[in-house]
């Protein structure tokens, strides 16, 4: 038995084991990609019947460590709204890209049909008010990363860090993609702008590995150009309490 059969034999024990109520289950993330290791963990949705609730859970079941995705069957469509709105789509994913491990009444085939229909719509756009933020924001990072001395290498390289997170919300904006946190941040970043994405990732690194802030900085001055240029003066925010 490969690994990923174990794992996949292993999460269908989980869900039989401790939700025999369960509408039906996927098994999504690294696993059902074939991109696991022996220490990556069960991605996991549950659909529960209605009035359950839904939410997240993380466990360790046999040694192993578990996220667990339970939904209400009746919120799913509300819940992956709101899931999308994030620009993110976690659990939109699970279902969109993973592999049903039971589904006795339907449910998780139409859950994923659904999943799927966001997945091709794509995120929400963001508002003008976010793009000029967005911009506010990167630019004064930007001034910020060339005015910090190497020497300063903690301030270099939180700075640098932002950029990145920053850049890759709106690298991905740009083109109507979906972002993404952590390792995924790289993925979809790249996915979504590959000659772009991988810049920005290089000159991530080379301020990491070598202290110098010129490769990163290009990269971020060629993506505000395409989101309208670098904004300084002349912005304006109102909070609201």
């Amino acid at each position: 038995m490969s690994d990923q059969e174990a794992a996949i034999a292993q999460a269908s024990r989980l869900v039989g084991e401790l939700f025999p109520q369960a509408l039906g289950a996927v098994l999504g993330g690294s696993v059902a990609q074939g991109r696991a290791t022996p220490a990556s963990d069960l991605d996991i949705g549950v659909l529960l019947p209605n009035s359950a609730g839904s939410g997240r859970e993380v466990i360790r079941y046999e040694g192993r460590l578990v996220e667990l995705f339970l939904n209400d069957a009746g919120d799913v469509p509300r819940f992956f709204e709101w899931d999308r709105a994030r620009r993110r789509a976690t659990v939109v994913f699970v279902y969109a890209q993973g592999m049903t491990l039971t589904d006795p009444y339907g449910h998780v085939a139409r859950t994923r049909q659904l999943a799927e229909e966001v997945v091709a719509m794509g995120p929400p756009p963001l508002t003008e008010e976010q793009w000029r933020q967005g911009r506010y924001v990167l630019t004064c990072y930007l001034d910020d990363l060339i005015d910090t001395p190497s020497a300063s290498r903690h301030e270099q390289l939180v700075v640098a860090d932002h950029i990145l997170r920053e850049a890759a919300e709106f690298v991905t904006a740009h083109h109507g993609a979906w972002t993404g946190i952590g390792k995924w941040l790289p993925r979809r970043l790249v996915a979504a702008d590959p000659e772009l994405g991988q810049a920005l990732l290089d000159g991530h690194q080379t301020v990491a590995e070598q202290a110098d802030p010129a490769p990163l900085a290009a990269a971020t001055a060629k993506l505000l150009d395409l989101i309208g240029g670098p904004l300084r003066e002349g912005y304006s925010h109102r909070w609201q309490a």
